[in-house]
């Protein structure tokens, strides 16, 4: 996701980002070893999982939608406040959703991946198009800038985004615009975005720019029917889905990487496995097993518990929850206050089999 100030920044010369952008650098990945027939198991996709997993989600999603617009009319004002937290507590699990779904591993039928994935990215304002290409370089290069720039080290994590981020984001709705108006038009900034869509392939930008589109058109229809039915709620709990309720998505996705190390060929060192209870997990479409995502991206995530199980006495010592994690993480940051050029180095299975 773009930063607030890099919405407004206009596109750079290509000779700027020359020296800076190495296309193509292979990485040679460390991987827990597994037989044949266990990675054959493991990517087996299935129409009936993926339904239970995104059916279910959107079905919670629908349900403290529904729930919410009820209490505006019918229940007392802070039970409404409360059921549209609620409601953006599930919401911002989208881009979870567009995420797996955008790896086309959830349904064994690829068209239920597409359209799930336009479904489900809509209300979150997600540009699909524009993520997808961003996280494809993602996990072929994880944290190798610059050929990775989705994710760069080190991150800061500090109490006062998470106040901002987590519960109402006022300034999100601006940002979203600003974003979605400037890839409509056509313009795209920043070093990343014109890596992945540079202005010598136009037809790479014809996709992204016509979702944005979309996204603008679809959700300004929502507002016109708002205001025709006198229906305030409508665009609060589907346009709105973005500013508030993140706090539970924003301690859960931010523990993927940050504090560990970049420019290694083990994933074990550079992302993080960590439990958490049935429903978040579901929520957050299994991402929690980060370490065996990034190993195997191919395989769905209803069968990433599997694969945590089958190679977890190949992997550092995994945190129990949140709490453990985060205890983990702020340990991390604070030392890295202390000391900026230090990443942490995890503790690997003895004899360590990977690369370091």
């Amino acid at each position: 996701m773009n930063s607030p100030a890099s919405l407004l920044k206009e596109e750079p010369p290509l000779s700027e980002l020359t020296e800076s952008i190495r296309r193509g650098a292979a990485v040679t990945w460390y991987r827990s070893p597994l037989t044949t027939a266990q990675v054959k198991d493991l990517h087996r996709k299935s129409n009936l999982q993926g339904a239970f997993q995104t059916l279910g989600y959107l079905g919670i999603l629908l349900m403290t939608g529904t729930l919410a617009f009820h209490s505006s009319s019918a229940w007392p004002w802070w039970m409404t406040i409360v059921l549209i937290l609620i409601h953006g507590t599930v919401g911002s699990f989208l881009i979870n959703a567009v995420h797996e779904l955008g790896h086309g591993t959830v349904f064994k039928t690829r068209w239920l991946n597409t359209f799930f994935c336009h479904l489900l990215a809509f209300p979150g304002w997600i540009n699909h198009e524009m993520f997808q290409a961003s996280h494809t370089r993602h996990h072929r290069y994880t944290l190798h800038p610059p050929d990775d720039l989705e994710v760069v080290l080190p991150s800061k994590i500090i109490l006062r985004h998470f106040l901002r981020d987590g519960f109402i984001n006022i300034h999100t709705p601006r940002q979203v615009l600003e974003s979605t108006w400037r890839i409509a038009c056509g313009r795209f900034s920043g070093e990343w975005e014109m890596t992945l869509f540079p202005p010598s392939s136009p037809g790479k930008r014809q996709a992204p720019v016509r979702w944005a589109r979309i996204l603008l058109g679809g959700h300004a229809l929502i507002l016109l029917l708002s205001i025709a039915t006198g229906h305030w709620m409508i665009p609060l709990l589907v346009s709105m889905i973005p500013c508030y309720g993140a706090f539970l998505f924003y301690l859960c996705n931010n523990t993927q990487h940050v504090g560990l190390q970049d420019n290694v060929a083990d994933f074990r060192l550079c992302a993080r496995t960590y439990t958490l209870n049935p429903l978040v997990r579901f929520l957050y479409w299994q991402m929690n097993y980060h370490i065996e995502h990034h190993m195997y991206a191919a395989v769905p995530c209803y069968h990433l518990k599997k694969l945590h199980s089958l190679i977890r006495h190949d992997l550092p010592p995994t945190p129990q929850g949140l709490r453990a994690v985060w205890r983990e993480i702020i340990s991390i940051l604070k030392r890295q206050e202390k000391d900026p050029a230090y990443q942490h180095a995890v503790t690997l299975p003895v004899p360590a089999s990977g690369v370091a």
